[in-house]
Formats: structure tokens, C-alpha cells, sequence
């Protein structure tokens, strides 16, 4: 009985551990029902975006990491701006530089995730910051953007 309970810790412990490691391969970008980053129609004066609509299930932060060396690099913030909890119209976002047209950004959510009305863009370990990606299942809240 106590072999056969251990093999069945076993099975299970490596399956949950296969289907986590299968989930973190196919995570996806994109909008989800909850929150979403209206790209379409956004525009661009000098150094300050503006999107159409942002709706986040919480408090949190509009950000844009920039692309670097044709991928994007998710340990840098171009910019960023706080959202409150549901819809928000005309969200202007200035990133600390001017960018080019075509320059490529990923703008994405992020909650507040310790609520202290601070953009913690702290790593906690090699892949997590404090204030984290907003996700719904394997979808990260977030889109490829081309400055206009």
C-alpha cells in the first residue's frame, strides 16, 4: 500500500510538473476578457502615446518595454502610467525618450500587485518583478507596438 501511494505521488507530482512546464511554453499574447489594451488607433505626439481604451481587473499599470536588438527586452520600462481598476478612455502614456517611427515596444499590463500605489518594477527572482504581468490563463496582457 505504501508503494503504491508513493507511485501515485509520483505520477501526479510529474504530471503536474509537465503540464506546468507545457503551459509556460505556450503562453501567448493578447487581450483577455477581463483586460485588454485597445492598440488600434493609437496615436503618437513626440514622446507620449495615447491608446483608445485600457480595461484592467484591478489596479495596475500600462507599460511599455522597448525592443532591443529586434527582440524585446522585458528588464527595461520605457514608460509607464497607473490604471485604475476597470476602463479608462485616452490613456497617455510618455516614454523616456522620443522614439522613431517604426520603433517596436511591448505594451502590456501589470497589476499593483502589493497595492501600495507604486510601480514596483522590482525582480523578485530572474523572470518576476514585484508589480507583476497581468495574465488571463496563458494569455500575458499585451501587445507587439509600432510607434506611428
Amino acid at each position: 500500500m505504501k508503494h503504491s501511494l508513493l507511485a501515485l505521488t509520483v505520477v501526479i507530482f510529474g504530471a503536474t510538473l509537465a503540464q506546468t512546464q507545457a503551459q509556460e511554453s505556450q503562453i501567448t499574447m493578447g487581450n483577455g476578457a477581463e483586460n485588454a489594451i485597445t492598440t488600434d488607433g493609437a496615436t503618437r505626439s513626440g514622446d507620449t502615446f495615447s491608446f483608445p481604451q485600457v480595461t484592467i481587473a484591478g489596479d495596475g499599470w500600462l507599460v511599455m518595454h522597448p525592443f532591443k536588438d529586434g527582440r524585446p527586452d522585458g528588464t527595461v520600462v520605457a514608460g509607464y502610467t497607473s490604471i485604475p481598476s476597470g476602463t479608462s478612455e485616452n490613456v497617455s502614456l510618455t516614454v523616456d525618450s522620443e522614439p522613431t517611427a517604426g520603433d517596436r515596444y511591448i505594451v502590456m499590463l501589470h497589476s499593483d500587485a502589493n497595492a501600495n500605489g507604486e510601480f514596483d518594477f522590482v525582480f523578485i527572482n530572474e523572470r518576476e518583478v514585484v508589480d507583476k504581468a497581468v495574465f488571463e490563463g496563458t494569455t500575458m496582457i499585451g501587445h507587439v507596438f509600432v510607434a506611428p
